[in-house]
């Protein structure tokens, strides 16, 4: 079993920026491949960002449309993941969830078996 725990979230103007934290305790040493979702109103939820946090392993993975403006990091030591996010638009306002799973390999953002319960982003123009 694995909780996860969100926080940094946040009201703030285009072009602004904000740090998300996803905590994760419990059995996070068969779970280390996390990622960053998040789900609009009226939307489907989609795939942000993903990362291997065992031993500093790194390999970030980004959707297309926030690569060079998003960046997810790791502390291992922590057990937390971050997704630093800059140069923010008004679409990327949705509610930011963290997930889990084993294996980074998957060549699709399904098959997670964790699920945080989110902190809100908004970002006004």
């Amino acid at each position: 079993q694995v909780q996860l725990v969100e926080s940094g979230g946040g009201s703030v103007q285009a072009g602004g920026s904000l740090r998300l934290s996803c905590v994760a305790s419990g059995n996070t040493d068969s779970n280390k491949c996390m990622g960053w979702f998040r789900q609009a109103p009226g939307k489907e939820r989609e795939g942000v960002a993903r990362i291997f946090t065992g031993a500093g392993t790194g390999n970030p993975y980004y959707a297309d449309s926030v690569k060079g403006r998003f960046a997810i990091s790791q502390d291992d030591a922590r057990n937390t993941v971050y997704l630093q996010m800059n140069n923010l638009k008004p679409d990327d306002t949705a509610m930011y969830t963290c997930a889990a799973r084993q294996s980074c390999l998957f060549g699709s953002w399904d098959h997670w078996n964790y699920w945080g319960q989110g902190t809100q982003v908004t970002v006004s123009s």
